[in-house]
Parts: C-alpha cells; structure tokens; sequence
C-alpha cells in the first residue's frame, strides 16, 4: 500500500515557501490546521496562519506552540525566538500553501473522483451518491457543505490509502477560483448539478458562470449532466467536454422518461446502452427526481446494470437539510427548508409545497432572498408571482428587504422584520391543518420556527423484554469454558434495543466488556454510569481526545491509525490501551500478515501504547459449508497472535468468535468472545434458534377500521385490491419508524387479536393498511409487526434482507419501552 504521508522536509517544496526555522524534517504532516480551536493532537499538525480581513491567524501562533504544535505557515515575519525548536515557512498565501499541501496529497492517488458543481444541491447529490456507493466502495467525501477554497483543501486532505472513491463538492462566488479547486481534486468524473440565481452578482452574465463552473472539469473522462438545461448544454459541447449527459426530453446518453406519478414516488423508464428498464423513485417533487436521476446516471457511468441502480436509488432518503416534511402540531404538516433561500430554491420548495397532498391549505413562511444578484424591486417582483402562481394561502415574509413584496404581491400577507418578531406572534396565528413550507437564509434561524411547530408525540413503540435477554446471555455463557471472559455489542443504539437501558442491565450481569461504533457511543455509556471497559470499533484521529477522557480502548486497525495513536499518546504523555485487529480473511479491516512483524516492533518500542486484546473477525462461523475456510482463519490467527506476543513479551487476550462462533467453534472462544446479534435473539446460524427468546416486540395500534366492498382499491398508486368486501385497518407506523416499504402488498404480516392480517397496499411513511377481515378487531386494538409471531429472521427471508437491518431499521422516533417481569 503506497505511503501519501508528506514529511515537513517536503513541505517547504511543496507549498513554495522559505524556511526561517527548520526542526525535526522527518515529522509526517497528520492535520492541517487554521482555526486554533480544532486543534486535535499537536503531533504532525502544521497551522496554516492567514492575515485576514477581521482576524489574524499569527496571533494565535504562540498560543498553538504552548500547545505542541511544531509547524507553521505563516505569511508575515513574526519573532521566532518565543517559538524554538519549531519548523517556520514563510509564504506568500496561507490559502495557496494549504491547497498545495492538499493538491499534493490528491496526485499520490489514482482512485475515481467525483467533482460536483451547480447552483443547488451538490451536498444532496454527494450524500446520496456516498449512500448508493457505500456498500462497494470505501468513500472519502466533502464533510457537509466544504466546497470553499479552503474547505475544499480540507476535504481532499482526508483522503488516505484505504479509500476507493472520492466524492468532493467545489463552489465558486466569482471568477479566477475555480482553477485552484481544480488543480486540487482533480476530478476524473464531474456532476454539474443545476445553474441558478445563486452568486449571479460575482459573475457579468449567466453563461460566464457556467464557463467559470466548467473549469473544474476541464481533465475529467465524462461529464454527467441534464442535457434538458438548455444554457449549461450549450457551454458544455462549446468546451468540447466528454460528455455523459442524460435528458428527460429527447436524445441523450441516458435517456429517462416519467411514466407516471402518484403521492410518494415516480415511476421512470430508462434506456441507457440499448438496455431498457423502469424504476421507482422514492420522490415526486422536480428537484428531487433531477438529483436522483443525477445519481442514477453515475451509477450507470460507473458499470451498475439498470437492476442494481434501480435497486440501490429506491432506497434514497431525502436529506434533513433540504426540503424535510414534518409532522406539526394541529393536524399541520412542516416543509423544512430552513436551510437557505435564494430565487431558484424557493421555485423547487415551492413545487415540492404543491406535490404535498395532506392539506389544501398552504402558508408559507419566508425570510429575505439573498444571492440573487437582482435588483430588490425586480427580485420580489419575481418572488410574488411565484408565490401567486403556486396559489398559497397565505405568506408569512420576515426581514426588512423582503417588505418589498408588499408592492408587488396582492395575496394575504403578514411582515415581520425579524424572526423573534414572528415567534412572540406564533400563538395568534392557530395553524390548524394546512401545510407549512419554511423556508429562510441560515441568518433567519428559521429552525427555532420549526421547532415551535413541530409535534413530537408518535405512539408507536419497542417493546424490550429484559428477562428474555438475559436468558440469551445464559444461553451462550453456558457454551463457554470457565473464566472465559464476554464482550457484548452494544453498537447501533444496541441492534436497535435501546443503548444506556441494556448496557446497564449487562453490567449488572457481570458481562466483562462492551463494545461500540464510535466514542461518541462510549461517552454517552460514561455519562450514564457504565464503567465496564468499552472498546471503540470505529476510532478516529478526531475521536481520541474523547477516547482518553472517557477511559475508551480504540480497536487499531492499520498502520496509519496506529501511528497517530503512538503520537497523540506521546503528546498527552499517557498510557491508553488498544486492541489490535487482524484481518484473517474477512477482507474488511485489520492488520495482515504481512504488517505484524512492524507492527510487533513499533508497539514493542512505543510503552505509552498498551495492547489490551487481539482479534479477528470470522467471515462465515456461522456456515458450514466454508468450515475450512473458519479453520484457516483460526490458523492464521494463532500463528501471528503468537509473533505479536513473543515481541512484545507481555500477555494480551485473544478472541474470535461471534455469535455464531461461539455456538460452532468452541476452539476459538480464547480467551474471550464477542456477543452482538445472539444476545437480541437471533441465532443467525440457525442451528439453534429455539433456544433463544426474542427481546423485542415491535407493536402499534389501529387509528381507523373501513368497511370496503369488492373491487375497491386501497392505498396510493391504488395498489391494495380486495376481491371481496373487507375491512381495512389503517395502523400507525410506516417507514419512518423502520417499517420497510419492501413489506407492501402481502409480503408482510402483522399479528393482530392473534391472527396473521396481510399488509395491503403500500406501506406510507407513518402509517400502512392491513386486511383484517379475519380478525375481531376494533379501533385501538394492539397490532404486533414483529416478535414471536411474525419473528425478525422471518420478516429478514420476506424482504431478502438479514436480521441485523431489520433490528437495526427501526427508528429512534419509536418509543423503547423496556420491562421485566
């Protein structure tokens, strides 16, 4: 695996700058800093100082040298005597230097790179391309919205050797900044999103802000776009750009069409490479199907056939920041758009507000419209006939530019200069069922409006049986040898059950360890009492801090992770314990053979780092056909468990065995084991199953019973049909608690008065239909969606799925109620 570390000797070639002060040249560069607050370990950070309009970075250099730090970059003499022993390079941009250190680090890689451009949603296109491509690729993407010349730098300085795609939105406010972006993602693939209003005042004309856009992909193998849009195509074969373009109107690479409609999807055809298809997706409102087909024609660029890409963009989830409907009080409906507001967004929020069916009544709250390059009497002209053309019922305008509305909009109108102005008149506005779009710049905090009306109360909940799970801790405990030591998985809010509740119900019971996703996990056992010891699955450089605050044990993975935590160890001057893992054939993470020998002599020679455990991960205890496979894996485990210990010459435990593991191998429980899925009640090699008592039963009631005569439909798209006159139950829970659209129209059951009553039609999002015509039941009545009747390995087979999603899916809005008898 090749190195793409940079060492300080490097870095003054690098940035172009002037040594003043050299130190140890030897140092491997680990964080770019240029906020002295985000300082994570001060070992192989260099501060990038900037000589800023309202704020200079120098003044903190001292303050950051107290703290460790060795290395700066700095764009104006400073006195280098209160700084001794530390690496100074003189240059004449801080910005430039950054985005060359980054720039650098990108040219080390030949990974694909996505570069997304656009007026609107590159964050929407890039979370759901990382959400698409998860499962096949290791992805390093843009954290939120870092698409600024210096966010951009620190996005692609994430990159590391164990990524396989990159995934990086760039934005521009004017001319002459794109080529520096460029020159720092260097994109092989680009996605041009949209153009818009938004920054229209940095640029003479629309068409030099395309050109300016189009500079990011001026090395790129294709270029993904929306042929439709008339401007940006023109710009795009005038700069003879290859071209993977899509339309939903003609011609194309990719060539859609809409075939229909309803409340909660829209149906497409497709015709790429002479292959036909048609798909779902998840979205009605224009915004939305154009991201996704953004999304849809990458995958497609990048060899996924038109089932796999139906398959993975049927599972797009709108994204919180954008757009979001909520349940409000009253029997309202909320469109969060509180994240920004420029001309063109507001047209989509305002499409997105007419495809929303719960109320005919529409209000829409609305801040100043900023970025839109117009003249403020020509620009709320504009806004007015939108709002008239998308017939609301009554506006809500909040900030002092938009009173200008007033001269151009004759529909019922309240003004308010600011938010805090409207909040104190909220109560005398009594919203009672109409849908609410909210839509404001970032400045407005329209989220304190949201928050007001929002309803919170959902009367679905998870039943946790304690007694059930404690069974199934016997149940395993007494495969187990004497002193054999238990970690138990906690990770994933516990498979769903509920985190601090049964953390503590396992301490008490004596477990021996327990282990989590993330520190941010740990900390949160910590603060609610848990002291047994907490391995962190998933640590970061970010992380450690929290790690050594909350007594956490990261499990260490590679070598590059080991070396930070080496170095933030030393920094901190203490001694923290680590679990080392080693990949024997899962081919996920862990250390191979190949690395030990380093690895021994590193950790032999660092005393600050403590192995506490080491471990591997079986890929397939828990079937038989690939036995031998286990076996090899065990052998491989215990020849270089063996090489580590004889180096470092002082006992560790060992451990392999997961649920599975333990119930098939009894070699390989060690020293200790790791309980996860069993412990919830699902024995997932299915040997021994009746053993085990489920823990969770996922219940809801009946809101509404119809009688329906024959050849009636149920549903949206009118998918439910009944043959017979029937009694249709409508029940409240949907797939925004986790109860999968995959069990529509018959493939799921639910337990109603003791009898099995199919789902008919699709499942909503919080609420789905069932056919309870065999059952006596009654509004109210308990309706059991899984537990002992149905079980989740049952529902697993139905949907072709395992266990662990269907624990895992069911939401945090549901209620965990937890019991014992």
């Amino acid at each position: 695996m090749k190195s793409i570390d940079i060492s300080v000797e490097q870095l003054s070639t690098i940035v172009g700058g002037k040594v003043l002060q050299s130190a140890d040249s030897d140092t491997v560069i680990k964080q770019l800093i240029l906020d002295s607050r985000k300082l994570m370990a001060p070992a192989g950070a260099v501060f990038f100082a900037i000589d800023g309009k309202h704020h200079d970075g120098h003044a903190h250099i001292e303050e950051l040298f107290n703290k460790g730090v060795r290395i700066f970059i700095i764009e104006k003499n400073i006195p280098l005597a209160k700084i001794p022993g530390s690496t100074v390079i003189l240059v004449g941009s801080s910005v430039a230097a950054l985005q060359a250190c980054a720039a650098y680090r990108r040219a080390q890689v030949t990974i694909p790179v996505i570069a997304i451009t656009g007026s609107n949603a590159k964050t929407i296109v890039k979370e759901w391309l990382s959400q698409v491509l998860s499962t096949e690729y290791s992805i390093v993407k843009s954290p939120r919205s870092y698409n600024s010349q210096i966010g951009v730098p620190l996005s692609v300085w994430a990159l590391n050797e164990r990524h396989t795609i990159g995934i990086f939105e760039a934005g521009i406010s004017t001319t002459n900044e794109m080529q520096a972006l460029q020159k720092i993602i260097r994109p092989n693939i680009g996605i041009f999103t949209n153009i818009g209003s938004a920054h229209d005042e940095g640029f003479h004309n629309r068409q030099e802000k395309i050109r300016e856009k189009l500079k990011l992909f001026s090395a790129c193998d294709a270029l993904i776009y929306c042929k439709d849009q008339e401007e940006v195509d023109a710009e795009i074969r005038s700069a003879g750009i290859p071209v993977f373009d899509w339309s939903l109107k003609g011609k194309a690479t990719v060539e859609y069409s809409i075939i229909e409609k309803d409340s909660i999807q829209t149906k497409i055809k497709v015709l790429v490479k002479d292959t036909a298809g048609v798909f779902d997706l998840p979205f009605v409102d224009e915004a939305s199907v154009e991201n996704a087909l953004h999304v849809t024609t990458t995958l497609f660029y990048l060899g996924y056939s038109v089932q796999e890409a139906a398959r993975k963009v049927q599972l797009l989830l709108p994204l919180e920041m954008r757009l979001a409907l909520k349940e409000a009080n009253n029997g309202c409906y909320v469109i969060d758009d509180s994240y920004n507001n420029d001309l063109a967004g507001l047209s989509i929020a305002l499409d997105f507000l007419e495809h929303v069916k719960q109320s005919e009544i529409k209000t829409v709250i609305l801040s100043d419209v900023l970025e839109s390059g117009l003249d403020s009497a020509v620009l709320y002209k504009e806004v007015a006939a939108n709002l008239t053309a998308a017939r609301v019922h009554r506006v809500i305008a909040i900030g002092k530019q938009i009173q200008e509305l007033k001269k151009s909009y004759t529909g019922k109108a309240d003004y308010y200069t600011t938010t805090e102005d409207f909040l104190k008149d909220l109560p005398k506005f009594k919203f009672q069922k109409e849908v609410i779009l909210v839509k404001g710049a970032r400045v407005f905090q329209f989220e304190k409006i949201v928050s007001q009306l929002q309803h919170k109360v959902h009367e679905t909940v998870l039943e946790i049986n304690l007694d059930a799970l404690i069974h199934n801790l016997n149940v395993y405990r007494s495969r187990l040898k004497t002193g054999t030591k238990i970690m138990c998985m906690v990770k994933a809010f516990s498979y769903g059950s509920g985190g601090f509740e049964i953390a503590q119900l396992l301490q008490y019971h004596g477990v021996d360890y327990l282990a989590v996703a993330y520190a941010d996990e740990g900390a949160r056992l910590r603060e609610n009492g848990i002291t047994l010891p907490i391995m962190v699955m998933n640590p970061t450089l970010s992380s450690f801090d929290t790690i050594l605050r909350y007594e956490l044990e990261p499990e260490i993975y590679e070598p590059v992770l080991l070396q930070q935590i080496i170095e933030y160890a030393a920094a901190k001057n203490k001694h923290i314990g680590v679990h080392i893992k080693i990949d024997t054939g899962m081919k996920r993470l862990g250390f191979e053979q190949k690395d030990i020998n380093g690895v021994a002599v590193l950790l032999s020679s660092n005393p600050n780092i403590k192995v506490l455990s080491a471990f591997t991960h079986l890929a397939a205890s828990d079937s038989a056909e690939h036995d031998g496979f286990t076996q090899k894996q065990l052998s491989a485990f215990d020849a270089i468990a063996a090489t580590l210990k004889n180096t470092l010459r002082y006992p560790f435990l060992k451990h392999a065995a997961n649920s599975s593991g333990i119930m098939r191998f009894p070699e390989a429980h060690y020293d200790m084991v790791r309980l996860g899925i069993g412990l919830y009640g699902v024995e997932s090699a299915g040997l021994y199953q009746n053993e085990l008592q489920a823990i969770s039963v996922f219940k809801t009631h009946i809101s509404q019973i119809k009688e329906i005569s024959a050849e009636e439909s149920v549903g949206y798209s009118r998918k439910g049909r009944v043959a017979k006159a029937s009694r249709i139950a409508t029940i409240a829970v949907g797939y925004a608690d986790g109860y999968n659209r995959r069990f529509s129209n018959g493939v799921g059951e639910v337990l109603v008065n003791g009898v099995r009553c199919p789902i008919i039609g699709n499942v909503c999002m919080d609420m789905s239909m069932v056919d309870v015509t065999e059952a006596n039941a009654r509004q109210g009545d308990e309706v059991i969606l899984f537990g002992e009747n149905p079980t989740v390995t049952e529902l697993a087979q139905k949907t072709g799925t395992i266990a662990y999603e269907i624990l895992t899916s069911v939401g945090a809005r549901v209620k965990r109620i937890f019991y014992s008898a």
